[in-house]
């Protein structure tokens, strides 16, 4: 009985330290496959496995996303250079806002919400879901988001990893969920993890 209350209070302890704020290593900015190969091999996937991405591949997810990679210019162009997307992702933990020049993923909702990111099956089973909100009034937007999901296609097709850009989501139950004001919009969501099913 001891044996399982210590076990209890260790799995709790557990849950409460992985949700909060996490501090990203930094980006890994060299290396993978070359350009043309990774376009080459760059695909939607809709079969994914529940494996967990380590730290540094989602620090490397989030940087292609939405980085920096020069002094306060993103990875991505962005309308007017007001940069005013955000990227948010759906781990079984939480739901994260990514914060770039910190690199960090600062925590917004307790909790696995993998299946608020989408209607499709697949979404609830891969690690991780990527939701980008866009500024409604700004209509370029949509380019800008049609970047940040290239890069992570391409850096998905580099690393041997799936992904797949859906539309297909409740954007009532994301806009309450993420507690988002009425000028903001959920324009897309991507999912991302190793492929196959397990």
């Amino acid at each position: 009985m001891k044996k399982i209350f210590f076990l209890a209070i260790i799995s709790s302890f557990c849950l409460y330290v992985s949700a909060q704020d996490i501090s990203l290593p930094a980006p890994q900015k060299t290396g993978g496959k070359p350009l043309m190969d990774a376009i080459n091999q760059r695909q939607s996937v809709r079969e994914f496995s529940s494996k967990d991405l380590d730290l540094q591949t989602i620090s490397n997810l989030m940087w292609v996303a939405y980085g920096f990679n020069r002094e306060s210019k993103r990875v991505v162009p962005t309308a007017l250079d007001k940069q005013q997307f955000e990227v948010y992702v759906a781990l079984k933990t939480g739901v994260y806002l990514y914060d770039a020049k910190a690199n960090k993923l600062l925590l917004k909702v307790k909790g696995d919400h993998r299946k608020s990111a989408g209607k499709q099956e697949y979404v609830w089973n891969a690690p991780l879901n990527f939701i980008y909100v866009m500024d409604a009034g700004i209509l370029d937007s949509s380019v800008e988001c049609g970047c940040i999901v290239q890069n992570v296609y391409l850096y998905c097709a580099s690393a041997g990893l799936g992904s797949v850009v859906r539309g297909y989501f409740d954007q009532d139950e994301l806009k309450k969920l993420l507690n988002l004001s009425e000028k903001k919009k959920v324009i897309l969501c991507q999912t991302v993890g190793y492929t196959g099913i397990s």
